[in-house]
């Protein structure tokens, strides 16, 4: 029997699943407090770091695509220039880099994608899901909408993030959010943040 429990499709009685909903919403409001605190004085510091090295805003705000299509901002650390449009990764490498020198170490470490932990906090996002498009990304958007990817919350990282990140095209990414979502239990979350933290110290797959 499937249920549908805050965006998830799974395979299992409804009892069940709404159990494992209920833990995985748990989960994300717990370790992004629990990282939140401790980073803190990390957070204040790059703060710092990138008012003093470029003119702009400090968090970069940009319209991605949520749960069922909805449109929501996503918070970032700002690690290009402003006035830099918005593209998708493979196109951004074919123009002059605008990533400001505290940007490549930010980009580099993945430590620009902190703030999103309070995209999960208000429920937009969850720690582990697939990685939420540009608003603009019309193609993609509608290749996950009909596989069904839409119906599932985004996430800071992905089963497509550690299976090869910003190498993959765009079809094969769409194959293993599909992948995810067939397949999603709270274990697999689980799994997908410990390589997650392999892939940020490896920096493989990171443009």
């Amino acid at each position: 029997m499937a249920a549908n429990q805050g965006g998830y499709i799974t395979k299992v009685p409804e009892s069940i699943a709404y159990r494992m909903m209920l833990a995985k919403r748990l989960t994300d409001i717990i370790l992004s407090t629990a990282a939140l605190i401790p980073f803190s004085p990390l957070l204040l510091l790059v703060a710092v770091a990138i008012k003093l090295d470029s003119p702009g805003p400090i968090i970069f705000k940009q319209r991605r695509i949520g749960l069922n299509g909805e449109i929501f901002e996503i918070y970032k650390f700002r690690t290009m220039a402003t006035g830099t449009p918005d593209l998708a990764t493979d196109q951004m490498l074919k123009m002059p880099s605008p990533v400001t020198r505290v940007g490549h170490i930010l980009r580099k470490s993945s430590l620009d994608e902190l703030p999103q932990l309070f995209n999960v906090l208000m429920g937009q996002m969850s720690l582990v899901g697939p990685r939420p498009a540009l608003y603009n990304q019309t193609e993609l958007t509608d290749k996950r909408s009909s596989c069904g990817v839409l119906r599932y919350l985004p996430g800071i990282t992905g089963w497509a993030q550690v299976n090869g990140r910003d190498e993959l095209p765009d079809d094969v990414k769409v194959e293993l959010d599909k992948w995810y979502c067939d397949h999603w239990s709270y274990w697999l979350d689980w799994k997908i943040i410990a390589l997650t933290v392999k892939e940020v110290f490896s920096r493989r797959g990171n443009y």
